[in-house]
Parts: C-alpha cells; structure tokens; sequence
C-alpha cells in the first residue's frame, strides 16, 4: 500500500515526513522523550486539541487523510499554541503498518472508524489481524491502543478479533477511568440516543508464550 503525497508546503504544525516510505522515528516527530499519542482519524480535531491541552507533559499526533481537515486542526493548533501537537495527513493503515517505528507509541486511539457495514466490504475494516500485530508492534511495553464505535456489529467484530489475538491484554474501562473527552460525533450520536462502546487493550510488558 503506498501513500498519497503531493509536493506542497506543509501547514504549520503539520508533519510531513521527508520521505514517505521510510519509518518515521519519534524524535523526528517530536523532540525530546515525552510519551507519544496517536489519534487515527482524527476529523476535525476536538478530542485531539483537547487531550493536547489537557496533558501538557505528552505529545500528540493526529492522522488524517482529507487536507481540509488536517489545514482546519492545524489552524486551531496554532491558534491555541499547542506545540505539542501536530497532524499528518496519510491513510491510518500505513501510519501503524509502515510508518511509526517500533516501540515508539505510548497510546493509540482509534475513535468511530468506519464501520464498513456491508458484508463484502468488511475485508476494508482496520481491527483484523495484521493491525492488531502492527499495534503491537509501535507500541511502548505497557503502551495501551484504545477503540471506541457506535455501532454494534462492529464492536461485536472486535471483541471476537481481540479474543483470537493474544499479542494485547484486555482492561476494564469505565467512563470516569481518565481524562477522554467526546468528539464531535459522539456528542451527536448520544444525542440521538446511540450509544458508544469501547475496548481497551494494553502491550503487555513482556512478550506472551
């Protein structure tokens, strides 16, 4: 799977590899050793600004393949000052299988993905197999990968992913656990009564037998 890039200046507090087939360290993201959070789809932004703001001592790094969203989160970024946050604009698939290095990622969020409904169309969901060992794989030792969806075939799907698969260990996670705020869609479908479920999974800190 290749990368869609284009030759363009890049926003501020966006990063844009220098080269897209090459794995991306975390120093070349952020300076400095502070824990890195990923945000897979991030849209317009809004849990992603507010974590940022929230947890001043992390950095965050938004995934997002539309460039009017990435430019519209970049602006509010700098708007806001929030140097510990930036946006790359690529497929969430290739950032965890081929981008991210190994061991980089201290949590991954994956919030109201496509559910991709359609039967023949479930091949194209991102928690399967090899995703899952790709988180794995650019998770830090006690690093955590966090799953949230409205809609119900898709987390029944999941749980039966994430049971099969014994490279991640499941936690319990209650609404008051952490700071997480809502985004935007899941203000909206709660509104209409819809409710959110979610899945948390952690790297255990020495590989499983």
């Amino acid at each position: 799977m290749k990368p869609a890039t284009c030759e363009r200046t890049p926003e501020p507090h966006e990063f844009m590899p220098a080269d897209f087939f090459k794995e991306v360290t975390k120093a070349e993201i952020f300076p400095g050793d502070r824990p890195l959070e990923v945000d897979l789809g991030c849209g317009d932004g809004k849990f992603l600004l507010e974590m940022a703001e929230h947890h001043t001592d992390r950095d965050f790094l938004g995934v997002e393949r539309l460039l009017g969203r990435v430019r519209k989160v970049c602006r509010k970024a700098q708007k806001r000052d929030l140097e510990n946050l930036k946006v790359l604009r690529l497929e969430s698939r290739y950032v965890v299988e081929w981008l991210l290095a190994p061991a980089s990622v201290s949590r991954l969020h994956l919030l109201c993905p496509d559910p991709w409904p359609k039967a023949r169309h479930h091949r194209r969901r991102l928690i399967q197999e090899d995703f899952l060992n790709a988180v794995v794989r650019v998770l830090q030792p006690g690093g955590e990968f966090l799953f949230k969806t409205d809609h119900d075939e898709y987390f029944e799907w999941a749980e039966e992913k994430v049971a099969e698969f014994r490279g991640l260990e499941r936690l319990d996670w209650p609404e008051d656990a952490f700071f997480y705020p809502k985004t935007d869609f899941q203000l909206q479908w709660e509104a209409e009564g819809k409710r959110l479920q979610g899945i948390r999974l952690r790297k255990p800190d020495a590989p499983a037998d």
